[in-house]
């Protein structure tokens, strides 16, 4: 790819899968019960309905709550998750080497198309192995990471036919550049928030 006068040499890495179809990871999230995630920022807004008509599962884990819930086909679940918070997800990895040490430009393709590209000021291996490689229960929820959460929904689904490209850079700000440029240029269809 070539973005100005620089040409952007992507290499691919495999993709080692570990396991697929896995289901109800939000259901792990026990750090809090039901009673004292009502009474944070970010879901007092259910504290009536829950008190209301859930009293009886106060003292329950949030993610056991929610999968009771969401087994007895009761949507209300849905309002602590992220829009992809209850997907089918996969986990996956790089293997350490010196390109996964790297940072810069990456793209997850699917039978030759650019179906995502991102950008990591970390090491690869940290934004892929940690971020989209391993989905967290934190991340289902609502103030979690939904990227994360929809990619590697898409990852799980295509898994067969999707490659990882990297491009390593050293400098933050072509980082950042490239990247906006390659979205604005090649519109790839999982990047959820396009610029214009």
């Amino acid at each position: 790819m070539v973005v100005g006068n620089t040409e952007l040499l992507f290499n691919r890495i495999p993709i080692i899968f570990q396991a697929n179809n896995i289901i109800n990871v939000f259901s792990e999230k026990n750090n809090k019960n039901l009673e004292e995630t009502i009474k944070s920022i970010k879901y007092i807004k259910y504290a009536c309905e829950v008190n209301k008509k859930y009293a009886e599962y106060l003292s329950y884990k949030l993610g056991m709550f929610l999968l009771i819930l969401k087994n007895q086909g009761d949507p209300f679940y849905r309002h602590f998750l992220n829009e992809h918070g209850d997907s089918e997800y996969c986990t996956f990895s790089i293997e350490k080497s010196s390109i996964s040490k790297q940072r810069g430009l990456y793209c997850f393709c699917q039978s030759g198309q650019i179906m995502y590209i991102g950008r990591s000021h970390d090491p690869y291996e940290k934004r892929i192995n940690q971020g989209y490689g391993k989905i967290h229960p934190k991340n289902c929820f609502k103030d979690g990471q939904s990227t994360n959460c929809h990619i590697n929904s898409l990852i799980q689904k295509y898994y067969k036919k999707v490659n990882l490209y990297v491009c390593p850079l050293d400098d933050d700000n072509k980082i950042d550049l490239y990247e906006e440029f390659l979205i604005k240029t090649i519109r790839p269809p999982w990047n959820i928030q396009i610029k214009d």
